[in-house]
């Protein structure tokens, strides 16, 4: 939701934004195609011309780690391959979103994580946040990875995914404003109804 907002924002703006997200777990079957939920989103919200194939490189059933999906379907996730879609889609716009998926460390290959695409990409990061409780960890360890690799954070935004009425929710922008070294930019609140446009 937060990409797609952003990929929004910057359209809105005349900013031609493209967009990528390199693996989709979870995804459904529709005529003989895994459709990625996210992916088309972030598609539609930029109003993409690439095809859903370039955008979402890798579409997997098992709502698992990229790497442990693609081992249930006997996969073989291709580093180049994301890269070189990466610079394709960056060729023809102003700006590339890349959307992440699970966290920085979460395997993509039984070599890669996340954040090895970070590097690859050569781009900042905009961490994305649970409101709730555990977040405090949770992003306190991201920030501090993300550091050791030197990899800038242009700053984070709390999300609510699930509008759950968690008292650690209104204390956690606070404590996270005193001890992460980037900016809290923003909170999304949760909104009941949402629909994610599929094509």
């Amino acid at each position: 939701m937060v990409a797609a907002g952003l990929a929004r924002c910057l359209r809105d703006r005349g900013i031609r934004p493209g967009v990528l997200k390199p693996a989709e777990t979870g995804c459904s079957m529709r005529r003989g195609k895994r459709i990625p939920r996210d992916g088309s989103f972030l598609k539609y919200m930029a109003g993409a011309t690439e095809p859903i194939d370039e955008i979402v490189p890798y579409r997997l059933a098992a709502p698992l780690a990229p790497q442990v999906a693609a081992q249930k379907e006997g996969v073989r996730i291709r580093i180049q391959r994301i890269h070189r879609i990466f610079r394709k889609i960056s060729s023809r716009h102003d700006c590339t979103l890349v959307e992440g998926a699970g966290g920085i460390l979460v395997p993509v290959t039984r070599k890669h994580s996340m954040v090895n695409l970070i590097e690859l990409f050569k781009l900042p990061v905009l961490l994305v946040s649970r409101i709730g409780l555990g977040t405090l960890n949770h992003t306190l360890l991201t920030l501090y990875y993300l550091a050791q690799h030197r990899i800038p954070v242009v700053g984070i935004v709390l999300n609510d995914p699930d509008g759950q009425r968690d008292p650690a929710a209104r204390s956690n922008p606070s404590v996270l404003e005193q001890w992460s070294p980037a900016p809290i930019l923003g909170n999304i609140p949760y909104r009941k109804g949402i629909r994610i446009t599929r094509q």
